[in-house]
């Protein structure tokens, strides 16, 4: 079974959003994709809210999220419970937000991260699984799981 994954962006992380999507397409996942649809300026806030409903209704497990730095949308994500959102960098962060803190969602920056760099981060979020162990009582703490 294909896993689905919630994608969504605002208008500054859209041509990076439309680049993931396809990554997601390439490495035989299916993305839901939650918007925007266009470079017209929105708000972050409502993109990571539609994620975050996505991920509690159990449309997807995973998503991806994208603003221009990263920052305002990953702070909108982690406000929701069942969030756990890491902006990441590059792809040390993405895998050790996996590994370490079992991150649901990863966050990048459109104007920060460029698209090779992006598109690794994507595939260390995919491919790393959590460690579990020692740091589970920390995760516990963090969100519902």
């Amino acid at each position: 079974m294909t896993e689905t994954i919630a994608i969504a962006s605002d208008h500054a992380g859209f041509a990076l959003k439309s680049v993931l999507k396809h990554e997601l397409e390439v490495l035989g996942y299916a993305p839901l994709d939650l918007g925007t649809d266009d470079t017209a300026s929105v708000d972050y806030p409502d993109y990571a809210e539609k994620l975050a409903q996505a991920i509690k209704a159990g449309k997807a497990v995973r998503g991806i999220l994208v603003c221009g730095t990263g920052i305002g949308i990953s702070i909108a994500a982690n406000r929701h419970r069942e969030i756990r959102a890491a902006l990441c960098q590059d792809v040390t962060t993405a895998q050790l937000s996996r590994e370490h803190n079992d991150a649901n969602v990863l966050v990048l920056g459109g104007r920060i991260v460029g698209e090779e760099v992006a598109k690794g981060c994507l595939k260390a979020f995919l491919e790393t699984p959590f460690a579990g162990g020692r740091h589970e009582g920390r995760v516990a703490k963090l969100s519902k799981t």
